[in-house]
């Protein structure tokens, strides 16, 4: 008898697809050997599963990811900097002590001095704190130094006035004279040749001397003349003195006017309040 092939495309039976059937001999019917082929079940089969399943947005993960780190990466940011300006602050405030303690040690000023300026006033230390000071020690009778030094100062404030980026009227001069002869009369006219911010101080002549020791600053009359009149031979030195009342740096005779104008605009500007 011959027999009969049957090919069966995409039939379905109890959820399996069936692809390929092979039939019985003729004399059996169709629908029993697929009734045949159902009760076999499906390990003759080959099976083909059809699952449909939504996946997840991966691009919308990725920005939750960025957006955590980048927040994590702030707050960390944020803390380190904190923290590495309050190490700072610490330091420089250790810094400040001990610069003052340094200053200190040089010994110069620590005095409060109390002469009379050139329009008779009563003027202590005290008085110039909050302001930068400039402190030459000469006398109204000196016939070239002490002018030239007053000049140079005086071209040096001038200068520093001009300068916008400092704080108006930066600096002051004082003059320290002998009580002697460098009363308050002779020290007002003496100024009117400088600087209008040139203050004249003068006293008697042991609280001059104070004043002088409280700088270092070497003092002795010469012989007199036959007129009464005499050179005084003293330390040629000009003092910067901060708003503090500390003694920062001098200049000698060497220091020209640029070089003192740089050196002064130089410690305003990096200068700190203590």
């Amino acid at each position: 008898m011959l027999a009969v092939r049957c090919i069966v495309g995409d039939l379905r039976v109890g959820g399996w697809l069936l692809t390929r059937v092979q039939t019985a001999p003729a004399s059996s019917s169709l629908s029993h050997q697929v009734r045949r082929l159902h009760g076999r079940g499906p390990p003759q089969l080959t099976q083909r599963r059809f699952l449909s399943q939504s996946s997840p947005d991966p691009s919308g993960s990725a920005r939750l990811k960025l957006r955590t780190r980048v927040l994590v990466t702030l707050l960390l940011g944020g803390g380190l900097l904190g923290v590495w300006w309050w190490v700072e602050q610490e330091k420089q405030q250790k810094l400040r002590q001990q610069r003052v303690e340094q200053l200190k040690q040089v010994a110069l000023g620590q005095g409060n001095f109390s002469l009379l300026d050139h329009s008779g006033q009563r003027r202590t230390k005290k008085d110039f704190l909050g302001h930068w000071v400039l402190l030459y020690f000469g006398f109204t009778h000196c016939p070239d130094i002490c002018p030239d030094e007053l000049d140079k100062l005086s071209a040096a404030v001038s200068e520093l006035d001009r300068d916008a980026s400092l704080p108006p009227r930066p600096a002051r001069l004082h003059h320290r004279g002998p009580g002697e002869r460098d009363d308050v009369a002779a020290l007002a006219r003496y100024v009117k040749d400088f600087h209008p911010r040139l203050i004249g101080l003068t006293g008697t002549t042991e609280e001059v001397k104070e004043a002088g020791r409280d700088y270092r600053v070497y003092a002795s009359a010469g012989p007199k003349d036959e007129d009464g009149d005499y050179i005084v031979d003293h330390t040629i030195l000009i003092y910067l003195i901060s708003p503090d009342g500390l003694f920062l740096d001098y200049y000698n005779r060497m220091k020209n006017q640029n070089q003192i104008t740089e050196s002064v605009r130089n410690h305003i500007q990096n200068y700190v309040r203590l």
